[in-house]
């Protein structure tokens, strides 16, 4: 017997509702439908949790090739998470920016070595859009670490991308405005980024 009829069957042997059983195992009636309609398999840890509560083990749950499944489906969720994870980090540490000495500036004739908030000598539009776009790979930053069990199908499938062209787009505009340092930065990030998503 497959998984989704086991789970209706030791549900209904338990007298619970979909409902009932949701809040028992703390997650969605979503989920349990889905998983009860064959649309999807738990991960492992709600395995667990579902053995648990119903006094049976994994492999009374599962055939082998749902237990292969399942591995499979939560090793690729890891590797997103951890993806996620990084690319989070990644745009988050932009926020140095701020505070050291990645810009130029020339002063006086003298070539000078600041921070993004004491970057004065530069064209205002300049100054404008480095700020808007360094808060920009900082905000999505947050985004990507905060809701990485976030699973809307647009953010999912746009968040890596819209970090990838902000990082692109960041680097092209410190090297068109000769910010070396700066650019030499995101660049370097753009490419941890873009060799993971290769890998994975």
């Amino acid at each position: 017997m497959e998984f989704n009829k086991k789970l209706q069957e030791l549900r209904k042997q338990k007298g619970l509702t979909q409902e009932e059983l949701a809040e028992s195992l703390y997650v969605s009636r979503t989920a349990i439908s889905k998983w009860e309609s064959g649309r999807g398999y738990p991960n492992i840890d709600s395995l667990k949790v579902i053995a648990k509560f119903f006094r049976v083990t994994i492999d009374e749950l599962l055939s082998n090739d749902e237990l292969l499944t399942i591995a499979e489906q939560d090793t690729k969720q890891k590797e997103k998470h951890f993806r996620d994870l990084v690319f989070g980090l990644l745009d988050c540490s932009i926020a140095m920016f701020f505070f050291l000495p990645f810009f130029g500036q020339k002063a006086d004739g003298v070539l000078q070595e600041v921070s993004l908030l004491s970057l004065t000598e530069i064209a205002p539009y300049f100054r404008t859009t480095y700020f808007v776009v360094v808060i920009g790979i900082i905000v999505l930053g947050i985004l990507t670490l905060a809701l990485q069990n976030c699973y809307q199908a647009f953010w999912v499938k746009n968040k890596s991308k819209a970090s990838l062209i902000l990082n692109a787009v960041g680097a092209l505009l410190f090297i068109i405005s000769s910010q070396p340092y700066a650019a030499a930065f995101l660049f370097i990030f753009l490419t941890i980024k873009v060799l993971m998503l290769i890998k994975w």
